[in-house]
């Protein structure tokens, strides 16, 4: 990647980053762009795909799962378990 490459806002919503990325693979899919461009799509395609999996962790961290004592009634929370 060049040093002059913009970076992902990060304030930028997962949902935007991933339809920019869904066109930005459509586009290279396609065929149709010029190296110069398919090059320059692919890397802004990374930085997106590293903002979303960053977005994703950070949400997957803050989930909690409800912890359910014997008598049925919640008895605190703790970190959700994914995989």
């Amino acid at each position: 990647m060049s040093d002059a490459a913009p970076s992902v806002p990060s304030n930028l919503s997962f949902e935007d980053a991933l339809a920019r990325l869904e066109t930005i693979v459509s586009r290279l899919e396609s065929g149709q762009a010029p190296l110069e461009e398919s090059i320059t799509l692919y890397e802004e395609g990374a930085r997106l795909k590293a903002h979303c999996e960053s977005r994703l962790k950070a949400a997957q961290l803050r989930v909690e799962k409800i912890v359910v004592g014997p008598d049925g009634q919640p008895k605190g929370v703790q970190p959700a378990e994914f995989g």
